[in-house]
């Protein structure tokens, strides 16, 4: 491991915004704020969890948009959640919090009907396992105990595959589904004023990267 991802493990474990578990995480065993996060944040306000957040670009886009929500973003990967955690804290992001932590502990962090919405921008598409895809079966009912009923879960991917997944799930488990789109960036009208800013103004560092390969970017968002 490089000198410069030492330095960002060691920081990110001073930062006030940041929670991670001290050695391996038992899923039995509950977080101290699970139920409590109004504890952390000081407010009731809803909470909306950015799955696999890498850098954090949507917990903290959103989080300046919507002062009135609080915003989390779990990702295993801490030097890339030192970036948004960081940038959080300069901007004095009081609704931005970040969690180190795998998606398959997350029930182990939230209280049932905590979570008010759920966004999953660039996941891994896990190509070879189809079952560790966060929009798999597995995850969604995962999702169900800590979301009410009707939660939306909203996925921005370049991954045709993981696109076709999803829209998959969504008819096999009969998801009532809001909106899709094959290709974001050419569907402003569609889209709406509103959603199409969030899904074009907030960029991920990955998206940057596709985009730039010419790819187009796939979305959907639908209850559960």
């Amino acid at each position: 491991m490089g000198h410069r991802k030492l330095k960002k493990f060691a920081e990110v474990a001073t930062f006030s915004n940041v929670f991670e578990p001290n050695g391996p995480v038992d899923p039995r065993i509950s977080f101290p704020l699970k139920g409590k996060w109004k504890d952390y944040f000081k407010n009731d306000n809803p909470i909306v969890l950015e799955l696999a957040c890498g850098r954090g670009e949507y917990t903290l886009g959103l989080a300046h948009r919507f002062p009135k929500k609080n915003f989390i973003g779990m990702d295993i990967k801490g030097a890339r959640i030192w970036k948004g955690a960081k940038a959080a804290l300069e901007e004095r992001l009081d609704n931005a919090a970040f969690v180190r932590t795998r998606i398959d502990f997350i029930e182990a962090y939230f209280d049932k009907d905590e979570v008010s919405e759920i966004w999953i921008p660039f996941p891994d598409p896990f190509p070879r396992k189809p079952n560790r895809r966060l929009v798999s079966l597995q995850f969604i009912e995962r999702y169900r105990t800590i979301a009410p009923k009707g939660t939306l879960v909203k996925l921005k991917t370049d991954n045709a595959d993981l696109f076709a997944f999803a829209m998959e799930q969504v008819q096999e488990h009969k998801y009532k589904v809001h909106i899709t789109s094959d290709d974001v960036y050419n569907d402003a009208k569609k889209l709406g004023k509103e959603r199409y800013a969030l899904l074009t103004e907030i960029q991920t560092y990955y998206e940057k990267h596709f985009m730039a390969q010419g790819k187009q970017i796939h979305y959907v968002e639908f209850e559960i």
